[in-house]
């Protein structure tokens, strides 16, 4: 998948500027896709050149002016394109499994203050994919939101992200109890 499909589903919340994009991308679209903001500012300025959206000017007193992007008719439909083809199979790649897969000839120190740092990235995620759930259920039930909400999409997509880490939360605490076992080292 290209940065730009990313992107092109980022908008469809509408009109944003490029900072704003850069901000959301972490609370929207990060449990799927990370992008720096160098990376997403190129991309921009490519989907503009290939009509898949459009700025406007928008002039500031006191700030820089900046551009909101939107999607285009072509944008909407490069979108609907992509969800129509199959997606490849996901492949993970995690330095942090290399290392714990040899950890036994490395360093099971360094593993281990890694593993800690994982499972206090994955718990402080998982607090901010939680607040996040909060607001967009608003007190309706997750079956209100489902049944009521005008875009599903990002629900669906937060929830998948909270699981990854719930289950990155799950894998830490058990080898780190595995490491203390073994070695007698607690966390």
């Amino acid at each position: 998948m290209a940065l730009r499909n990313a992107v092109l589903a980022a908008l469809l919340d509408g009109e944003a500027s490029g900072y704003d994009l850069a901000k959301g991308f972490d609370a929207s679209v990060a449990n799927f896709w990370m992008a720096t903001p160098q990376q997403l500012y190129r991309e921009l300025d490519r989907m503009e050149s290939d009509g898949l959206i459009e700025a406007r000017l928008v002039q500031q007193v006191r700030r820089p002016n900046k551009r909101l992007f939107s999607l285009t008719e072509a944008g909407r439909q490069a979108l609907r394109d992509f969800t129509a083809e199959l997606p490849r199979p996901t492949a993970i790649r995690d330095e942090l499994m290399v290392k714990v897969h040899a950890m036994d000839e490395g360093d099971p120190d360094a593993v281990r203050a890694a593993i800690t740092e994982r499972l206090e990235w994955a718990r402080a995620k998982l607090a901010r994919y939680d607040r996040l759930r909060d607001r967009l259920l608003d007190g309706r039930t997750e079956q209100e939101h489902l049944a009521h909400a005008e875009r599903i999409g990002p629900y669906l997509t937060l929830m998948r992200g909270r699981a990854f880490e719930q289950e990155n939360v799950t894998w830490a605490e058990q080898a780190l109890h595995a490491l203390e076992q073994r070695t007698g080292v607690s966390r």
